[in-house]
């Protein structure tokens, strides 16, 4: 029997268990949170799996998302990020990594904790929507508007109010599994 999913994952194995074990499932971790975060901002004008398919190169190439490590890196860092090809070669989205993990990293130096911050946007819990199909996701909300003008606060960049939808859904914070699919966490009557 084949498991049903949400309508916009393909057969493509790489996605499906990024479906199946990983989207939607709720992440507390504040550097998981900063790594999903950056991630999602690189995905801007592409598809997510362009960005899935990449994922481990960014660890790589980003310190395995050490806010620390990434804030120290220089020009002669860009220019190198820049050769790799197994990164999406944007200057802008290169330095967007850089310049979140400078913001993360202020806003963690004056005592904030990052899950609390972005959690708060949903009052702590996972939002649960009942979509029965993937027209009805919204591209974002007032929540994801929210989000993204705090973040934007923060210093951070590559984070507008859909970027940040899409990263809500990603870790958990917006359940939007449409109710057909098999990792439906709740059902309503």
């Amino acid at each position: 029997m084949e498991l049903v999913r949400c309508a916009w994952v393909s057969n493509d194995p790489l996605y499906q268990d990024y479906h199946d074990n990983v989207w939607g499932r709720p992440v507390y971790d504040p550097l998981e949170l900063f790594a999903k975060l950056c991630l999602d901002g690189q995905q801007a004008g592409l598809s997510w799996i362009t960005i899935l398919k990449k994922q481990q190169n960014y660890y790589d190439a980003f310190a395995n998302f050490d806010p620390v490590k990434i804030a120290k890196f220089d020009e002669t860092k860009i220019e190198e990020l820049l050769q790799n090809t197994g990164i999406v070669r944007n200057r802008l989205k290169v330095q967007s990594i850089i310049r979140n993990a400078k913001g993360y990293l202020k806003y963690t130096e004056e005592g904030g904790d990052f899950s609390e911050f972005l959690w708060r946007f949903v009052g702590g819990s996972p939002i649960v929507n009942n979509f029965k199909n993937s027209e009805e996701f919204p591209t974002q909300t007032p929540e994801s508007e929210a989000m993204s003008k705090a973040l934007k606060k923060l210093g951070f960049n590559f984070v507008g109010p859909t970027i940040c939808y899409a990263f809500m859904q990603a870790v958990g914070m917006v359940d939007d599994h449409q109710l057909s699919c098999h990792c439906r966490t709740t059902q309503r009557s």
